[in-house]
Order: structure tokens, then C-alpha cells, then sequence
């Protein structure tokens, strides 16, 4: 699955779209931002909703190359900026976490 899958296939909001449509390798679904880092996968998606920019922070630290705010959590601009200067892709959706983890993980399987 790209990345750009999560608009097209699985219909989450793009709010970033300065990135490389790169395959996923994974998903990692958490709030806590110390267990993303000790757990998440490079090339991945991350699950949340920590919409702030610490989150950028550790996805960029770890390498993840998406990130879905769930609840459709209010994304600031300087979010939206800071990934798009990590070349990470921002999503948004009004599904819970594990909705949206859930589709995420179907579609990573075809």
C-alpha cells in the first residue's frame, strides 16, 4: 500500500501532501510517544491523536512516513508545517484509532 492509498483507497483527509509516495511498510497505532519511539517502524504509519508538533518530532526520529490524527483531532498549521519540512505525510479522519487502524491494516495486507 502507498502512501497516498490512505486519501484514495481508505478516504482520510490530506493535510500534507509534500512527501514520497512511498510503499508502507507497516502501522503502529499509540499516544505515547516514548513507546513510538521504541516501537515504530521506519516507512511506517503512525495512528494517533497527538495532533501537535512533538509528534512530528518522534516520527521524524523514527523514520515514519505518515501520520493519521483520528477524532478528527484540530491539526495546527505549525504541525502541518513541521512535517511537511520532514517530508512526512498528515492525514485526517473523524474515525477512532482503531477504525482507522483497522482499515489501515486491510489494506496493508492486500
Amino acid at each position: 500500500m502507498k502512501i497516498s492509498e490512505l486519501e484514495s483507497e481508505i478516504g482520510f483527509e490530506c493535510l500534507q501532501a509534500e512527501y514520497e509516495d512511498a510503499v508502507l511498510s507497516g502501522g503502529y497505532t499509540s499516544d505515547l510517544l516514548s513507546d513510538v519511539m521504541a516501537n515504530a517502524e521506519e516507512g511506517s504509519v503512525l495512528v494517533t491523536i497527538q495532533a501537535h508538533k512533538n509528534t512530528v518530532a518522534v516520527a521524524s526520529l523514527t523514520g515514519v512516513a505518515a501520520i493519521v490524527f483520528c477524532n478528527n483531532r484540530p491539526v495546527g498549521e505549525e504541525v502541518i508545517d513541521a512535517a511537511s519540512q520532514e517530508g512526512i505525510a498528515v492525514f485526517l479522519t473523524g474515525d477512532s484509532q482503531f477504525l482507522a487502524t483497522a482499515a489501515i491494516a486491510r489494506h496493508l495486507e492486500q
